[in-house]
C-alpha cells in the first residue's frame, strides 16, 4: 500500500472505532459485542475497541449463539 493508502486506512479505522463507541455506549458489554459482531466486526476488533480480549468476545458469542441471539455461522468481517 501506498503511504496515502495506508494513512487513508488509518483514518477510516479511526472513524469507524468512534461509531462503534457511539452505538454500543451505556450498554452492557454482552450487548456491546452483539451489536458490534452483527455490525460486521470481527471479535479481535470488537475486543480492542471494548478493551477486552478476543478470548473473551469469543465465549460471549458463543453464549449468544446458544440463546438465538446471534445467528450461527456468521462471522464477522
Amino acid at each position: 500500500m501506498t503511504e496515502d493508502m495506508e494513512l487513508l486506512s488509518e483514518k477510516l479505522d479511526n472513524i469507524i472505532q468512534l461509531i462503534a463507541v457511539g452505538l454500543v455506549e451505556g450498554k452492557k458489554q454482552r450487548e456491546q459485542i452483539r451489536i458490534l459482531f452483527l455490525a460486521g466486526l470481527r471479535p479481535s476488533r470488537i475486543a480492542a475497541i471494548l478493551g477486552t480480549t478476543p478470548n473473551n468476545v469469543n465465549v460471549a458469542l458463543t453464549s449468544l449463539r446458544r440463546e438465538g441471539l446471534v445467528p450461527r455461522g456468521q462471522k464477522g468481517k
